[in-house]
């Protein structure tokens, strides 16, 4: 069973699509720049916790703040700026990161920080949304999948060169200093997005009611379901890696940022692959990424205490994970209908309730005095539940699609 990009989805000027490559690099630029701000939180979680005087489950607080930013400005954003020109709206979108990450590096309290992670989380979702949209609108026919996941590989080179790169920052000159790197970060974006994006309209067609009617399909909501439980499991081990990689598995600080460094690769791996396997079947991709990342995680359990011997297993959870996060935005895009600014945008709202409810639950389990291996085993039980929805999911269209071939036969 196969399902593709989008193929309604209108294309720019000949004449600006020359400049697809220079276009596409400015828009994976905002990915990194919000890759970086995301994930050195998890690298520094230690620091910051030290900075703000509250302990390390506590300051996990701090990863589900930015989460829940994105999961309420995703649709919000997406809704209202769905007839805005999408140059302009992916401009403000950065514009307002770097805002928002100034405020996280100036926070001087917990509370202040919490509510700095929410606010910049807010335009996480739209940006990755539209951007997907822009990409995809000046692809050549075929290659959407693969325009989309360049735009993802953004976010998983940050977490090869932003997010060790940030840390490291952060471990010698302060925490605040990792935030004021995507703050610069961000500004940059902005020129690119400005000197290489073409022109792209908002669709004017827009209205707040067929925005709405995505919610009323299942399909988009087990995707979402999909993603807000499956991916999860990738972040109830993600968020602690720090203190797993030093207090179980023995190494010094400065292993923290390798591991981050090897997390960022099975990221970029990942996605190039999952643009690759795209084209194959999403649906078999997903069932990939899901499954293949439960079966990492059980290694990650057993291998914790290994130290070093963890690192292949943290390349292939990161990279198991981005295929399917490639390929659930590629699902959104094509079950979301006429609504496809609202439907690109509610994968990473999606995607952020998997990384509360993963960063949650690890901190948990953390609390209640299992260790830090037990993150690992939460994970397990997220992933094989995200697996099961995907095959719901997979069993009701081909049901769909049997019921539409039968009734046409008998027409």
């Amino acid at each position: 069973m196969t399902t593709t990009a989008p193929t309604d989805l209108p294309a720019v000027p000949t004449a600006r699509a020359a400049h697809f490559r220079l276009a596409v690099l400015a828009l994976a630029m905002g990915g990194f720049a919000i890759g970086t701000t995301e994930f050195v939180t998890m690298g520094l979680i230690r620091e910051i916790a030290a900075g703000v005087d509250v302990s390390i489950p506590s300051a996990g607080h701090v990863i589900s703040a930015y989460a829940v930013g994105v999961v309420v400005g995703a649709p919000l954003l997406a809704f209202f700026g769905a007839r805005w020109p999408r140059r302009g709206l992916l401009v403000a979108l950065m514009a307002a990161y770097a805002v928002f990450n100034a405020f996280s590096a100036l926070a001087t309290s917990f509370h202040w920080l919490l509510l700095a992670r929410f606010l910049d989380g807010l335009p996480h979702g739209a940006y990755f949304g539209v951007a997907s949209l822009v990409a995809a609108s000046m692809a050549a026919p075929g290659r959407k999948g693969r325009a989309v996941a360049s735009v993802m590989l953004g976010l998983s080179v940050a977490n090869v060169v932003g997010v060790p790169a940030a840390t490291w920052l952060g471990q010698h000159l302060g925490w605040r200093s990792a935030y004021w790197s995507v703050a610069l970060l961000a500004l940059v974006t902005v020129a690119m997005v400005l000197a290489f994006v073409p022109s792209v309209p908002g669709d004017a067609e827009a209205t707040g009611r067929r925005e709405l009617a995505a919610f009323s399909k299942v399909q988009v909501w087990l995707t979402l379901l999909a993603g807000a439980v499956g991916f999860g499991g990738m972040f109830a081990v993600f968020s602690y890696v720090a203190p797993t990689v030093t207090e179980v598995g023995g190494l010094g600080d400065g292993a923290v940022p390798l591991f981050l460094l090897v997390f960022g690769l099975g990221m970029v791996a990942g996605t190039w692959v999952a643009g690759e396997l795209a084209d194959w079947s999403v649906f078999r991709a997903l069932v990939l990424g899901s499954g293949g990342m439960g079966v990492a995680l059980v290694a990650w359990y057993l291998l914790a205490p290994t130290g070093l011997g963890l690192l292949p297993v943290a390349f292939a959870i990161t990279a198991l994970g981005s295929v399917l996060v490639v390929n659930l935005q590629l699902r959104l895009m094509d079950v979301a209908g006429d609504a496809q600014t609202l439907g690109a945008a509610m994968n990473h709202a999606s995607l952020n309730v998997a990384n509360a409810l993963g960063a949650w639950l690890g901190g948990l389990v953390i609390a209640a005095g299992y260790g830090y291996r037990a993150p690992a085993l939460v994970g397990i039980g997220l992933s094989a539940g995200g697996l099961l929805v995907i095959l719901v999911s997979a069993r009701l269209q081909r049901r769909a699609r049997s019921s539409a071939h039968s009734s046409a036969s008998t027409s």
